[in-house]
C-alpha cells in the first residue's frame, strides 16, 4: 500500500492554542458551498428534509458574488488565514462555480491552503482535473461502504461502488499537487471489509484512514448507528474537554451568509454574525464570538443547551485548553477582551426566531 496510513486531522504538529489566543487571524474558515446534498446519509441532519424545513435551512448555493466578497474579506485580515475549508454541511460539488472558487480563493490570497470533502460521486475525471488546476491544496473523499449495498443502506442512494472507485483513481492521476486523503467509517465493517477498502484505494491516494463513529449531536438520532463507545473518531483515547477550542481559531460561514460559531451548527443555532451585511473580520472580533469564548473559559458550556452536551467535546476535539482556562480569562480580562461583553444566552432556540438576538454586537 503506497498510501500513509493517518487520519484526516493532524493530532500533533499542531499550533498551542495557549499561546497565540487571542487571534487576530482565524487559523480556519469553513465556507459552505452547497446546503444540499444528493446523499442521504443515515447519520447526518442535513439528510432529513423536514428536519431541515424545520430549522430553516432552505438547501442553498452559495451565490458567486457573496464568495468572492467573503475571500476579499479574508484576505484583509491582519495575517493570512491558514486554511479555507470549503465544505461544511452539503456535497461542495453541487455548486457549479467551486472552481471559480478556489481559484478567486487563490488569487486573491484569501488563505494559504484550501481544503474541501466530498463524497467523490460528482468526481468526475474532468471536475477532478478542474478542482487541481485551479489549486486546491487538499482533498478529503469519504467513502461509504466497499459494496453498492452499503451505500444503500449506509447513505440512502442507489450507487454503483465501481463509479466511485473509479472517480476516486481517477482524480489520483490528475490531482497534481493536491493532496489526498480517503477515508471510511469503519465501525459498521468487519475485519474483511476494512481489508477490502484499503486493498481497494490504498494504492491510489496520498493519505487513507479507517475512522470511528461518532454523535455530534444530542438533539439528533442517528437512526441505527451507534457511537464508538472505546475510541474517539480519529482513534484517540475518549476523554471529555469542558472548554471547546474552535470558537477561538475558527467559525463557520453558511451557503446563505450566516456565521455559524461552530461547523458541527446544522440547525442554526449558535449564529454570530451575517457576512452579507457584516464583513467577515467584524464577525470574527464581534461581541458574540467573544461571549462564546467567554463561556468555554469561565466552565460554563455544560449550561448551555446546545453545545452542553456535544459530542466533540468526548469524541472528537483535537486540542484542549482546560489546563490554561483560568489564565487565559485573565489574559484576556487584563486586555479588555470581554469589556462588554453580554452573558451569553444559554437556552438556544430555532434559526428565525434566534437572528434577531445573537446578530447584536
Amino acid at each position: 500500500m503506497k498510501a500513509k496510513y493517518e487520519p484526516r486531522i493532524d493530532l500533533v504538529n499542531r499550533t498551542k492554542l495557549e499561546k497565540v489566543i487571542p487571534l487576530e487571524t482565524p487559523l480556519v474558515v469553513f465556507v459552505d458551498p452547497s446546503d444540499a446534498c444528493n446523499f442521504k446519509c443515515c447519520f447526518c441532519p442535513t439528510s432529513d428534509r423536514d428536519l431541515m424545513k424545520a430549522v430553516g435551512r432552505s438547501w442553498k448555493q452559495l451565490p458567486f458574488d457573496l464568495f468572492t466578497k467573503i475571500a476579499d474579506d479574508m484576505a484583509a485580515f491582519p495575517n493570512k488565514v491558514e486554511v479555507l475549508r470549503l465544505y461544511k454541511d452539503g456535497e461542495p460539488l453541487l455548486n457549479k462555480r467551486l472552481v471559480d472558487m478556489i481559484k478567486y480563493a487563490k488569487d486573491v490570497g484569501a488563505s494559504n491552503r484550501i481544503d474541501t470533502t466530498t463524497n467523490a460521486s460528482l468526481l468526475t475525471k474532468e471536475k477532478g482535473k478542474a478542482i487541481a488546476d485551479a489549486g486546491l491544496d487538499r482533498i478529503n473523499i469519504s467513502v461509504y461502504g466497499v459494496n453498492n449495498e452499503h451505500y444503500k443502506n449506509f447513505s440512502g442512494v442507489k450507487l454503483e461502488f465501481e463509479r466511485v472507485l473509479a472517480n476516486i483513481r481517477d482524480f489520483y492521476e490528475v490531482r497534481g499537487n493536491c493532496e489526498m486523503l480517503v477515508k471510511i467509517n469503519g465501525d459498521t465493517l468487519t475485519h474483511e471489509e476494512k481489508q477490502m477498502f484499503l486493498d481497494y484505494f490504498g494504492d491510489h491516494t496520498d493519505k487513507i484512514y479507517i475512522e470511528h463513529i461518532m454523535s455530534c449531536w444530542p438533539e439528533f438520532d442517528l437512526r441505527g448507528v451507534g457511537a464508538n463507545s472505546s475510541k474517539g473518531i480519529y482513534g484517540q483515547e475518549i476523554k471529555e474537554v469542558n472548554a471547546c477550542s474552535y470558537p477561538f481559531y475558527s467559525f463557520s460561514i453558511n451557503s446563505d451568509g450566516l456565521v455559524s460559531v461552530c461547523f458541527l451548527d446544522w440547525g442554526r443555532k449558535l449564529i454570530v454574525g451575517d457576512v452579507k451585511t457584516q464583513s467577515v473580520q467584524e464577525v470574527w472580533n464581534g461581541k458574540p464570538m467573544r461571549a462564546y469564548r467567554k463561556m468555554f473559559l469561565e466552565g460554563k458550556r455544560k449550561q448551555h443547551q446546545t453545545c452542553g452536551n456535544c459530542g466533540q467535546m468526548t469524541h472528537g476535539q483535537p486540542d484542549n485548553i482546560d489546563p490554561f482556562k483560568e489564565q487565559l480569562l485573565q489574559k484576556l480580562n487584563d486586555i479588555e477582551y470581554f469589556k462588554d461583553v453580554p452573558p451569553l444566552e444559554m437556552k438556544t432556540e430555532a434559526l428565525k426566531s434566534i437572528i434577531p438576538i445573537t446578530l447584536t454586537s
